[in-house]
């Protein structure tokens, strides 16, 4: 099989026990599946949830906290105990691991994402097994990715992943309640619609924050970086490779019109945005049908307090078309809105270069 760079996503939920606790088995089975990956010569990077669950009882709280202090204080204890957990058993079969703590933060500002993606091309290089988790214990609420499935999407699409392997507790995706009876489940899916959004889909278990939507909003946005991505679960050994295979228990969904996105789109994609710009009908069919950069004279309005190098949305008169890369504060913008290039002073003629765009 040729070499494939995966990412590999593990729930609490497929970790721990009835308890709470971490399960060893679970854990024994999830790395015989992963040795075997890296033995079979392809990159794997491994997203793993757990630390809340695995710190709890050590902290004496009888299940899971509600509080922020009271989950970061659990991941405080349980980051440890994981990465002793993984860092002990993969050395018995000689792979070495390397810890990385992320926060919401690392990829929303760009010299993070460059240094992100650098660290993890290195270690790659190095044939390490990057174990990733977010930074609970410093990170706020507005701050987070609200769960490891976006997390694992958006690491998926960093690193130019081929495939994005979520497991989780359930076979995959079904067209309803998987608790229904008559529930049908879900092979193959080209792409996320916004109707499949809305489809019950049951939530997730105790130790977990992520249900099946959340998966589905995760696998959207990995699709948007040109990866595939799988969701469901499996046993043994072999589970990861016969995943691989075509043969896993559970939802494949992509197809190979996604084409991977340069790490400065991906950037553009998933960082926080600080504007809106609103343009006129000739200014879309320029950047929409034409590949032409955006300039001011297309540009009737702006909202928002943004500067050169931040992201903006941009709409017209009836929807968003996509975001880009501004090279004016709006204050230089407000000046230059509707404008043409030889009335402008600035010292860049485009607001929206071409290859800092991103369609939506």
């Amino acid at each position: 099989m040729k070499k494939k760079r995966i990412v590999v996503k593990i729930g609490s939920s497929s970790l721990t026990n009835a308890k709470g606790e971490i399960d060893h088995i679970r854990l024994q089975d999830h790395i015989s599946a992963l040795v075997a990956l890296k033995q079979d010569g392809h990159d794997v990077l491994l997203v793993s949830s757990g630390a809340v669950a695995a710190g709890f009882r050590k902290l004496g709280y009888p299940s899971r906290p509600v509080t922020l202090k009271g989950k970061q204080a659990a991941a405080a204890v349980g980051q440890s105990l994981l990465i002793q957990y993984y860092s002990e058993l993969f050395s018995e079969h000689h792979i070495s691991t390397a810890q990385i703590l992320l926060t919401r933060t690392d990829f929303s500002k760009k010299d993070r994402y460059r240094n992100a993606y650098a660290t993890f091309t290195e270690l790659l290089e190095r044939n390490i097994l990057p174990i990733i988790n977010e930074n609970d214990t410093v990170s706020v609420s507005e701050l987070t990715f609200g769960d490891n499935d976006m997390l694992s999407a958006l690491v998926s699409g960093l690193i130019h992943a081929d495939y994005l392997i979520i497991l989780t507790d359930i076979n995959g995706l079904y067209d309803q309640n998987p608790k229904n009876p008559n529930a049908k489940q879900i092979d193959y899916l080209s792409t996320i619609s916004d109707d499949l959004l809305k489809i019950p889909t049951g939530s997730g278990s105790k130790v977990g924050t992520g249900g099946m939507q959340s998966k589905l909003l995760a696998a959207r946005t990995a699709l948007q970086s040109g990866v595939k991505v799988f969701i469901g679960n499996g046993n043994g050994q072999n589970k990861l490779i016969d995943i691989l295979d075509g043969l896993g228990d559970g939802t494949y969904i992509g197809n190979d019109l996604h084409t991977p996105l340069p790490n400065p789109k991906q950037w553009i994609s998933f960082t926080e945005v600080c504007g809106k710009l609103f343009i006129d009908k000739g200014a879309a069919e320029a950047i929409l049908l034409k590949g032409k950069s955006l300039l001011p004279a297309g540009i009737y309005k702006l909202e928002g307090v943004f500067r050169q190098g931040d992201v903006v949305e941009v709409y017209s008169e009836t929807e968003l078309l996509g975001r880009g890369e501004v090279l004016y504060s709006s204050d230089e913008l407000g000046r230059a809105l509707g404008k043409r290039t030889n009335e402008i002073t600035s010292t860049s003629i485009e607001v929206i270069h071409r290859d800092k765009w991103v369609r939506i």
